[in-house]
């Protein structure tokens, strides 16, 4: 899962960023309205599938920053937190078009819950990648070789979906890396090979091959051993 995070409380913002990505969540972080309203009019918002915006923003603020995203038709989820507990900015916000409000101070639990709630209200029908024995429940986020369950990371799951998707199909290590990171995160050409040398491992009976061709990048094919 994607998060925009839009918090100008710097420390705030790297705690709330550490625990979400604990759960599991890709989490970009802005510390301006403007900036973020920028963002999400760029194509790689649509990987985004929950904006959190803080209220008291420099630049535009966060009612400006929904009343934006709605003008322009977007149904992304937008959860709002703000220290106003009044209840007509309750009203205000939610009548902008946001979909939850969370009043700080807050417990931690409550976001996540919240965030993970408003994704699957918005989440697409469940997709099925399937190749030899090899099964992606992109949906559910479960990754299976026949009946059995496979441990992955969020990253390693990223690249291999992404090879999923590109099946039979040369990718370089730069798609991978614009592909799972929209957002130009620190992930290198180096490390991508080593999730592609864990992936090896963990699909090693499933029927498909992670093949390296040589100045050219990777594919995924079915085995033919």
């Amino acid at each position: 899962m994607h998060v925009l995070l839009v918090e100008d409380d710097a420390v705030l913002a790297d705690g709330l960023s550490r625990i979400l990505e604990g759960q599991g969540m890709v989490v970009e972080v802005l510390g301006d309205g403007m900036l973020a309203d920028q963002l999400l009019q760029r194509p790689e918002a649509a990987a985004i599938h929950v904006a959190v915006l803080d209220i008291g923003l420099p630049g535009i603020d966060g009612f400006e920053v929904v009343r934006r995203l709605r003008a322009r038709g977007s149904a992304l989820p937008v959860l709002l937190l703000t220290a106003r507990d009044a209840v007509e900015d309750r009203v205000r916000g939610l009548e902008t078009g946001a979909d939850d409000y969370l009043v700080k101070p807050f417990a931690t639990a409550e976001l996540v819950a919240r965030i993970k709630a408003l994704a699957r209200r918005n989440a697409p029908p469940a997709a099925l990648l399937a190749l030899g024995e090899l099964r992606l429940d992109t949906s559910a986020r479960r990754a299976r070789i026949g009946e059995r369950a496979i441990d992955l990371s969020v990253r390693e799951w990223a690249v291999l979906e992404y090879l999923l998707q590109h099946g039979g199909r040369v990718v370089s290590k730069q798609q991978i890396i614009e592909a799972i990171l929209p957002w130009g995160d620190d992930l290198t050409l180096n490390a991508v090979e080593v999730y592609i040398s864990r992936l090896r491992l963990k699909i090693a009976d499933a029927g498909v091959a992670i093949r390296t061709i040589r100045g050219f990048g990777y594919m995924l094919e079915a085995s033919h051993d």
